[in-house]
């Protein structure tokens, strides 16, 4: 049943291990935290544990934001005959969405307060990533201008931990992706905590696919793999959308709106654009999409923001997923549609740069595609590789590298129907090969369709479309990449 280009058998040894391995991670984790070493809590958190007048002069910043206490917290330090205090080995910073994970929330941040310092956990809720960015970050940075060595030794060796799901993750590497823009580096290295439904980012770099069963000794190791870990890095994508003006944009966090945000004028707009027009504008990670897979997850998203008691875990948040995808025509599409209506190619238009090539192409979509992903990451639908493991005869004849989450660039797939994207995410086949590229841009029209659904790292929105003008979505890779810890 597997397309003669790709069969799971055809996986390099070290790609399939890599896949099994984050597969498993999450039983793995269940199973050292009883058989693997100890770590001692007090020698971890010895070691990760900033210096309390760092800590208590971060808080101050952030609460107040403003860093101007700094000065009176240096002083009070180094006052004559006052001992210096010394940094500590590997200092952490953890961000968690309490929301996340269900019941595990609250009691894995009253866990982690437990294991450093209270003024290193950051719940989300009440100080977001830009704020510790801004205030915190930059209080470590004022100590140091000072001449406080702890300080600037603390500030060049921090690292992050995301608590969260894949959302959650690309909210704090978008908020520290800043500090290179402000040329305010070294920009933290990231590891994960995975308290989603799917955690594709997390599996990508070996932090498992789930909680783990026994959190409370997975996380003193998920700590100390964080301080320990190999750096690798991440590229991703910024998302712009140009649009009419008139209709406003309910838009999930991570996509904002922009005064001006100009199309790349190398490609030009076939037809009349209007005489105003909206931007919005946003990062992602793992994938864009655009299609039936985006209106499930719109539907599922709504119901579980006006009935939270239903989503109370991953198992949980899959079976509804799963009655949504049914109850929306993912699977069955309602017999009074036209069937010549539902394919994506009747809204939109697919331009390209493709591998090796600085030039914009027209990439045709098939008829049949009700779905269409732009993915970064090997990992999709809670782990899947919808792209497959490609030989190499099939990607020297299609013009495609093996694809990578570091690369430059992106793989554009299709699915069909809930019945094509099912035998895809086991494996089975592989999805619709539409390109690979280093920049896109969609370019959608209305007629019997007034809106499409759209969604970018879980996050799904409501796209309005025009009858008169096109809107436009481009994808251009963000020029620097993040910066991550791998977990294994």
């Amino acid at each position: 049943m597997g397309s003669p280009e790709s069969t799971p058998t055809d996986l390099s040894t070290s790609r399939n291990t890599a896949a099994t391995s984050s597969a498993r991670s999450s039983v793995i984790d269940s199973i050292m935290g009883c058989t693997g070493v100890t770590i001692h809590k007090e020698d971890l958190r010895k070691r990760i544990t900033m210096p309390e007048y760092l800590r208590v002069a971060m808080r101050e910043a952030i609460q107040n934001k403003d860093v101007d206490s700094v000065k009176r917290h240096f002083d009070m330090t180094h006052a004559d005959g006052a001992e210096i205090p010394k940094p500590c080995e590997s200092p952490l910073v953890v961000f968690i969405n309490a929301k996340s994970g269900g019941r595990h929330g609250p009691e894995l941040k009253a866990r982690l307060q437990d294991l450093m310092g209270e003024e290193q956990v950051f719940d989300l809720s009440a100080v977001k990533p830009h704020e510790f960015v801004q205030y915190g970050l930059s209080c470590l940075e004022k100590f140091a201008a000072l001449g406080d060595t702890c300080a600037k030794e603390t500030r060049e060796k921090i690292r992050v931990v995301a608590a969260g799901g894949d959302g959650t993750v690309g909210w704090v590497l978008g908020c520290l992706g800043e500090l290179k823009k402000q040329d305010r580096e070294p920009v933290p290295p990231s590891g994960i905590i995975p308290l989603g439904t799917g955690n594709d980012l997390s599996r990508s770099f070996g932090w498992g696919g789930s909680f783990p069963f026994n959190w409370k000794a997975a996380t003193k190791r998920i700590l100390d793999r964080v301080a320990n870990g190999p750096i690798c890095r991440l590229d991703s994508w910024n998302l712009v959308i140009s649009m009419p003006a008139g209709e406003a944009l309910e838009t999930p966090y991570s996509l904002k709106p922009s005064e001006c945000a100009s199309l790349d004028q190398e490609l030009e707009v076939d037809g009349q654009l209007p005489e105003k027009s909206s931007y919005y504008q946003g990062v992602f990670y793992n994938y864009f999409s655009i299609g039936m897979d985006a209106q499930v997850a719109y539907g599922f998203h709504h119901l579980r923001n006006e009935k939270p008691y239903l989503a109370q875990g991953p198992l949980s948040n899959k079976l509804i997923y799963s009655g949504y995808s049914c109850k929306q025509g993912w699977f069955f599409a309602p017999c009074s549609s036209d069937p010549g209506l539902r394919g994506l190619n009747n809204i939109l238009r697919l331009y390209v740069k493709k591998v090796n090539s600085s030039k914009w192409e027209q990439v045709p979509i098939p008829s049949s595609v009700r779905s269409i992903v732009t993915l970064n990451l090997p990992s999709y639908g809670s782990g899947r590789n919808p792209w497959g493991n490609l030989k190499p005869e099939y990607l020297e004849k299609r013009g495609f590298v093996e694809a990578h989450a570091d690369d430059g660039y992106v793989e554009i797939f299709g699915l069909k129907h809930g019945w094509h994207a099912s035998m895809v995410m086991v494996e089975l086949i592989s999805a619709k090969h539409i390109a690979q590229a280093s920049a896109i841009r969609f370019e959608l029209r209305g007629g019997e369709w007034k809106e499409a659904y759209m969604q970018m790292d879980g996050e799904p929105w409501k796209q309005p479309m025009s009858k008169e003008f096109s809107s436009f979505i481009e994808i251009k890779r963000v020029p620097f990449q993040s910066v991550m810890i791998h977990g294994e």
